[in-house]
């Protein structure tokens, strides 16, 4: 019974060595990229999202000079619209991003009732606070954006 066990144990290190010389080191995986698909989507969005980006001036101006139409208008047309791209273009971020993009559209819609309401009452110091988060939270967003080629050039232009 002795050298049954004497040799059991040694058949079971044996097996036991010869699985942990199996297991190895884990191949390292590279870090997650854009693949060209996803970079010809970010693409197409971004434009209309600088676009309204840009007009920023333009809704405070109308917002101090009380034009509550023309900033509803605004809110509801362009940066609707940016919102609607912004969407789209958090389903084509990294992984580790898209919690980050989808909470900044989040905060964009958060800020784009509130100045719709602020201007309902033509509250002017509210929809200016919203209007500068609004933009703020544009271009946090941008941020997360991946750089193009043909972008870091025309910035170094």
């Amino acid at each position: 019974m002795p050298r049954q066990r004497s040799i059991l144990s040694l058949i079971l290190v044996l097996l036991a060595t010869f699985l942990i010389s199996c297991g190895g080191p884990s191949v390292a995986t590279p870090p997650p990229t854009y693949t060209q698909a996803q970079v010809v989507k970010i693409q197409e969005y971004t434009p209309e999202i600088q676009a309204v980006r840009d007009r920023s001036q333009e809704v405070q101006n109308l917002i101090q000079t009380r034009q509550w139409i023309k900033v509803r208008n605004f809110t509801h047309g362009p940066m609707a619209e940016a919102r609607l791209s912004m969407n789209y273009i958090t389903s084509n971020l990294l992984p580790k991003d898209q919690a980050a993009g989808r909470e900044l559209v989040r905060d964009l819609l958060d800020h784009l009732i509130k100045i719709d309401q602020a201007a309902d009452v033509g509250n002017t110091n509210s929809a200016l606070n919203n209007s500068v988060a609004a933009f703020a939270d544009i271009d946090k967003f941008l941020q997360l954006v991946p750089k193009t080629s043909s972008q870091s050039e025309e910035s170094e232009a």
